[in-house]
Parts: C-alpha cells; sequence; structure tokens
C-alpha cells in the first residue's frame, strides 16, 4: 500500500484540545480577554475555509497578548494549511516554549514534522503527547505516530504497536482499525485485513485507500463478487481518487 493511503488526524477543535495557564493582571485583565475571544473567533472562521479572516484575528490576538500558547497553536496550523511552513514551525515552537506539555499542540506539532519528513523528531512529539495524561484523545496521538512512522518500511513492526496502542483505547478508533487493515495487507494476512476493515466500516464512511484495501484484499481472498462491488463503489463514490485511476488503468480502461 502506498503512502498515499496514510491519514494523519490534526486537532481540529484547538479551543477544546488545549489548555490555557496564563494569568492577568490587574492592568492586562482586558486585553488578555480580549486576546482569547479573537483567538477562539481565529479558530471559528479556521474550522469553516475562511482563513483570512482567521488570520487576521489571530495576528489581533497575538498582538493584544503575544504570551498566549493558543493563539501561536492556533495560528501555526493556520500557516501550515497555506502551506506557510517556515511561519508555522516558528509558531508551534513558541506555542510550545510557552506551554510545552499541552498535547493538542505537540500532536499538531507532531503532523508538521512528519509532513516536513522528520519522522524520528515527529514520532517523539507524537509519543509526548500520547503519554500526555491531560490528553483527552491519545489514541490519535498512538495512530498518527503510527502512520508517520509507517512511511519507513522498516518500522512495519512499531507502527502496528503504535495503531494498537491507539485500539486498545479506543476499539472503534476510525483510523486505527483502518490503518491495521492495510498493515495486514502488506504482511499478507488477508483474513485479518478483511476482518479490520469490516470493523472499519461498521462505525466509519468509506474512503478511496478503504474501498481500495478492500478490493486488493478480496481479490486475495478469491471472493470476486466482493471485490467487484468495492471496485463499483470506488469508480462511483470517489470517480476523481488516485485509487480509482489506479484501477481503471488496472482494468485497462483508461
Amino acid at each position: 500500500m502506498s503512502a498515499r493511503a496514510a491519514v494523519l488526524v490534526a486537532c481540529l477543535a484547538l479551543a477544546a484540545c488545549t489548555t490555557t495557564t496564563e494569568q492577568t493582571g490587574s492592568g492586562k485583565t482586558d486585553l488578555k480577554e480580549a486576546a482569547r475571544l479573537n483567538t477562539q473567533l481565529g479558530i471559528d472562521y479556521m474550522r469553516k475555509g475562511q482563513y483570512e479572516f482567521a488570520l487576521e484575528k489571530l495576528k489581533k490576538a497575538l498582538d493584544q497578548d503575544p504570551d498566549l500558547a493558543t493563539a501561536h497553536s492556533s495560528i501555526a496550523l493556520l500557516y501550515q494549511r497555506r502551506g506557510e511552513t517556515g511561519l508555522a514551525e516558528d509558531h508551534y515552537r513558541e506555542a510550545l516554549d510557552l506551554n510545552q506539555n499541552d498535547p493538542g499542540t505537540l500532536n499538531n506539532f507532531g503532523i508538521f514534522l512528519c509532513g516536513q519528513g522528520e519522522i524520528e523528531d515527529a514520532e517523539e512529539i507524537f509519543l509526548k503527547a500520547a503519554q500526555n495524561r491531560d490528553n483527552a484523545i491519545p489514541a490519535d496521538a498512538w495512530a498518527n505516530a503510527g502512520v508517520c512512522v509507517r512511511r519507513d518500511p522498516k518500522k512495519l513492526d512499531r507502527a502496528e504497536n503504535y495503531f494498537r496502542e491507539a485500539l486498545q483505547l479506543n476499539p472503534r478508533h476510525p483510523n486505527a482499525l483502518a490503518q491495521m487493515a492495510m498493515v495486514s495487507y502488506e504482511r499478507q494476512e488477508y483474513l485479518r485485513a478483511r476482518a479490520f476493515l469490516q470493523r472499519y466500516e461498521s462505525i466509519a464512511k468509506a474512503t478511496p485507500q478503504t474501498l481500495w484495501i478492500g478490493v486488493q484484499t478480496e481479490r486475495k481472498l478469491g471472493d470476486l463478487q466482493t471485490a467487484r462491488g468495492y471496485e463499483r463503489r470506488l469508480r462511483s463514490e470517489f470517480p476523481e481518487a488516485q485509487e480509482t485511476y489506479d484501477l481503471l488503468k488496472q482494468s485497462g480502461k483508461r
């Protein structure tokens, strides 16, 4: 299975998954409160994809309170989405300087580092997030660690261990289930791949990657009828996906 199947889960609701510990002085309370409000507005705009408005609010928040870790981590994620990697890294590091144990920032910084090809550094950050007692969703960090190290073919065992850690915490974790299906397929353990894929399908919507692994797994198991069902769904639900292109190329239709 190619690297395009990898999915890293960011902490999108930053206000919910990060904590701030800034104390307000008597002469700065209004500015600090305004900074928090503008940060929340920036996060809300980011969720809606309104990045220009989000950037305006987050910059204003940092003008009002340069030491607000949540504002730094939020604008870092925004810059990351805009492809401004230098600014993203600067703000991630500033956020962690201000609050080094924030699980949401750690998780997102890990995603950033993994995207830059810094797999070992990203793994270290993900593990720190996963093992943080304040992390309400540590399974995400474990799964992300697995996705990232899986990019190195020599670390498949380690990736599988991280996916299992995620599933131990949350047996219904969609990303970990999908990844385990893919890992099982790579190991030529096709019945196990089918089982993980069935668990995934019982709780989450299909993706091009899960339908593709379904096609390949059922072909290997000799269930061509089920494989064709996956093929039809892949073509109809995701006509522009790379997996669909690969499927059509295999069948000589493109």
